[in-house]
C-alpha cells in the first residue's frame, strides 16, 4: 500500500482556493497542507473521509434528514440541487416510462415474474409524469454527500462505520468517494462546488421535504448561547432522543393547559414539573382534588390544606389586605367592591345556576347591609374589621322585606344551617405560605368541590396579587372540569388565566375531561391563553375535537391516538414536540399513584415512613423587595 502524499499544488479538480496559504482573503483560512489517501484526507491534524449517497427510499417524510443533522459525532451533510428545464425533464420522463415499459413487455412475452422494482419504478414515472404536465410540480438534480471528520485513523473508521449504519437505517447507499476523497471533501464545503456530479432526480415535494434542513428539537431562546438550557426539563425527545428543556417563564404568557385521558400521566407530568420548579425558586400553589400531593409535600417541606376537615374553613367575605414586608397593611383602592362582585360569583356556584337580575339585586343589597352591620364601609380604616360570615348574609336575606330575597335565603339554608354548613361556619382558619402550598379537596363532598375549588383559587390570587412581594409562581388546577362544569368558576379561572402574566404567575390548568373545557367558549380561551399546550394520549371519542382546536395534522393525531403512558405533544405556538417524561427514581416514588407500585414499595421498605423526605430543596434565596412607596392602586390601610 502506497504512503499517502503530501500535496500543496492544484489538483485538475481542486479550485484554487486549495492552493498554498495566501497572505489575506480566503488563504488565511486553508490548511498548510492535505494529506491525500485513497478514501480519506489528514487535513491539518483532522481526519477526513466523504460519501456520495447513491441509494435513496422510495419515499421520504419532512425531515427525513434529520437523523444524519442530530449524529452526536461532527458530520458535514451537503445538499447540492440544480433544476430541470420542464422540456427536459419531460422528454426524459417520456424516455424513462418508454424504457420501462417495454422492458415490462418484453418480461410477460417470455413468461418471467414481474420484478417488483420495476412495477414500482414504473407507477412513480407515470405519476411523476402527469404531475409534470400538469405543472404541479418540477424535476430537480439532487446530490447528497457527506464527510465524516475524527481526530485519528482509528477513530475515523469507527465514526465512518457508525454513519454508514445510520444512513442504512434511512434506507441511504452511502459509497466512498475512493480515489476522489479530496474532491469529495471540497464538495461539502460552503463553496457550492459540487465536484462528485453523483445525482439523482427529486420532484418537488420530495425536495421540499430536505430542504430547508429540519429538526425535531425545540429551538434554544439564544442559539449563541453557550450557557446551559433554562427552565424545566420535561423528558427526551422521542424523535431525536435529545432532552427537552422548556421555560414557560421566558413567553409572552406562563401560562400551560395539559389535556389527557386519564391513565395517560397527566399528574405524574404535573408533578415533575411542579417538583422541578421547586428548584429554580418558583412558588407553587396546587388544587388537589384527590389528595395525590402528599408524599411531594412531606418531601419537599410544604404546606398542606384538607378543605373539608374539622375547623378548616376559607371565609369567601375576606378582604384582600396585603402585609407589607415592613408591616404595614395595605389593599385596592377598590377592595370592598371587587369583594362584593365575587360574592356574586361564590353564591352562583353555591346555587349551582346563574342568578337572574332580580336575584342579583337583592343579593347586591343584602351584601351591602351585610357589612355595614359589622362596620365595614367604603372607608379604608374599617377595611381590617372582622369580616363577615354566610350566614350573616343568609339573615339579611332573610330579613329583607323582598320574596326574591327570602327565596335566595332559602336556596343558601343547606350551606348556613344544613349538611355542608362546615366550610362556612367561622373565619377564615388558615392563611398557608411557603414555597409549595397544596389544597386538597377530597375530604369535600362532591357537591362542594366547585365551590371548594373557587375559594381556593381566590385564596390563591390573594397571595399571587400581592405586590409586596416579587417571585415567580405557578398555580395547578388539577382536575379543572370540576370548575368549568359551573359557568361562574369557568368565568373566574377564564379571567384568572388572563392577568396572571401581570403578577408573574403561571396558571397550568390540567384535566381528563376535555369535553368540558373544549365545549365552551370560555373553556376555549383558557387554552387560547395558555402558551404551552401539552396533548397526552387522548380517547378515540374526544380525538376529532383536539384536531380541531390545536390544527393537528394526520400524523399528530395518530400519535395522540396510540402514544405510550408519558407521551404527549408539547405545542408552543409555531413549535411542537412529541417527547417521552422521565424521572429519577426518588422522583419517581413521590409522583407515582400507582397502587401497585406503591404496595411493592411498602412490602419492600416495611419500616419505611411512606412520608420520608426524598428531596431537600432548602432555601430557594430569595429577598421580598423593601419598597418605599405603595404600588399603583394599593391604599396604607393605618395612613388612610
Amino acid at each position: 500500500m502506497k504512503r499517502p502524499r503530501r500535496t500543496r499544488s492544484s489538483l485538475p479538480d481542486q479550485p484554487p482556493s486549495l492552493a498554498a496559504p495566501s497572505v489575506g482573503g480566503a488563504g488565511a483560512f486553508t490548511p498548510d497542507a492535505l494529506a491525500v489517501a485513497p478514501r480519506h484526507l489528514e487535513v491539518g491534524g483532522e481526519h477526513v473521509a466523504s460519501f456520495a449517497i447513491t441509494g435513496f427510499p422510495r419515499e421520504v417524510s419532512a425531515g427525513w434528514l434529520q437523523p444524519l443533522l442530530t449524529y452526536p459525532g461532527r458530520v458535514d451533510v451537503a445538499l447540492h440541487v440544480e433544476p430541470i428545464d420542464p422540456v427536459t425533464a419531460a422528454n426524459r420522463l417520456k424516455r424513462q416510462l418508454a424504457k420501462l415499459e417495454s422492458g415490462r413487455r418484453y418480461a410477460d412475452e417470455k413468461g418471467r415474474l414481474i420484478d417488483p422494482q420495476v412495477e414500482a419504478a414504473t407507477e412513480d414515472a407515470y405519476d411523476l409524469s402527469a404531475r409534470v404536465a400538469r405543472g404541479e410540480g418540477k424535476l430537480f438534480r439532487l446530490g447528497l454527500y457527506l464527510t465524516v471528520h475524527a481526530s485519528s485513523t482509528e477513530e475515523l473508521a469507527d465514526e465512518v462505520a457508525a454513519v454508514r449504519s445510520l444512513a442504512a437505517s434511512l434506507l441511504l447507499d452511502a459509497k466512498p468517494t475512493t480515489y476522489r476523497s479530496l474532491q469529495g471533501w471540497v464538495t461539502c464545503l460552503p463553496m457550492g462546488l459540487d465536484l462528485i456530479k453523483m445525482r439523482r432526480t427529486f420532484d418537488t415535494a420530495a425536495l421540499s421535504a430536505a430542504f430547508p434542513f429540519t429538526s425535531p428539537d425545540l429551538p434554544p431562546a439564544d442559539p449563541t448561547s453557550v450557557a446551559a438550557p433554562s427552565g424545566v426539563l420535561y423528558g427526551y425527545n422521542v424523535g431525536s432522543q435529545g432532552l427537552v428543556h422548556w421555560d414557560r417563564f421566558a413567553l409572552d404568557n406562563h401560562n400551560a393547559v395539559i389535556l389527557g385521558r386519564s391513565g395517560a400521566g397527566k399528574s405524574y407530568l404535573v408533578k415533575l414539573e411542579l417538583l422541578r420548579s421547586l428548584y429554580r425558586g418558583i412558588e407553587n400553589h396546587v388544587i388537589d382534588p384527590e389528595d395525590e400531593y402528599a408524599r411531594l409535600v412531606a418531601a419537599v417541606g410544604g404546606t398542606y390544606v384538607h378543605l373539608g376537615a374539622e375547623d378548616v374553613r376559607l371565609n369567601p367575605f375576606d378582604l384582600p389586605v396585603h402585609t407589607r414586608p415592613d408591616g404595614r397593611r395595605t389593599a385596592p383602592k377598590d377592595a370592598l367592591v371587587r369583594r362584593s362582585l365575587f360574592l356574586h360569583t361564590v353564591i352562583g356556584v353555591l346555587l349551582g345556576s346563574p342568578l337572574a337580575p332580580a336575584e342579583r339585586a337583592a343579593l347586591d343589597r343584602a351584601i351591602a347591609a351585610t357589612y355595614q352591620r359589622v362596620g365595614i364601609t367604603s372607608d379604608p380604616r374599617t377595611w381590617t374589621r372582622p369580616a363577615p360570615l354566610l350566614a350573616d348574609l343568609a339573615e339579611a336575606l332573610e330579613t329583607c322585606a323582598d320574596a326574591t330575597a327570602q327565596q335566595v335565603a332559602a336556596r343558601l339554608h343547606p350551606f348556613v344551617h344544613g349538611a355542608f354548613a362546615g366550610l362556612f361556619a367561622g373565619p377564615t382558619s388558615t392563611r398557608p405560605e411557603g414555597h409549595l402550598v397544596v389544597y386538597s379537596l377530597r375530604d369535600l363532598p362532591d357537591e362542594l368541590k366547585g365551590i371548594g375549588t373557587l375559594l381556593t383559587l381566590d385564596a390563591v390570587w390573594r397571595r399571587v396579587s400581592n405586590p409586596a412581594v416579587r417571585k415567580p409562581r405557578l398555580v395547578t388546577v388539577d382536575e379543572a372540569w370540576l370548575l368549568m362544569q359551573q359557568s361562574a368558576g369557568a368565568d373566574f379561572l377564564f379571567r384568572m388565566a388572563k392577568a396572571s402574566r401581570k403578577h408573574w404567575a403561571g396558571l397550568t390548568v390540567a384535566t381528563q375531561d376535555t369535553a368540558d373545557v373544549l365545549g365552551t367558549d370560555l373553556g376555549k380561551a383558557v387554552v387560547a391563553n395558555a402558551a404551552t399546550q401539552i396533548l397526552l394520549r387522548q380517547a378515540p371519542q374526544a380525538i376529532d375535537e383536539i384536531t380541531r382546536t390545536f390544527n393537528l395534522s394526520e400524523g399528530e393525531r395518530q400519535f395522540l391516538l396510540s402514544a405510550d403512558r408519558g407521551q404527549g405533544l408539547l405545542s408552543t405556538g409555531t413549535q411542537r414536540v412529541a417527547f417521552q417524561s422521565i424521572a429519577s427514581p426518588a422522583e419517581h416514588y413521590l409522583v407515582t399513584t400507582n397502587p401497585a407500585e406503591l404496595a411493592a414499595y411498602a412490602e419492600s421498605h416495611p419500616t419505611a415512613d411512606p412520608e420520608d423526605s426524598f428531596v431537600d430543596l432548602g432555601s430557594d434565596g430569595w429577598a421580598g423587595d423593601d419598597f418605599d412607596s405603595e404600588p399603583d392602586g394599593q391604599i396604607d390601610l393605618e395612613a388612610a
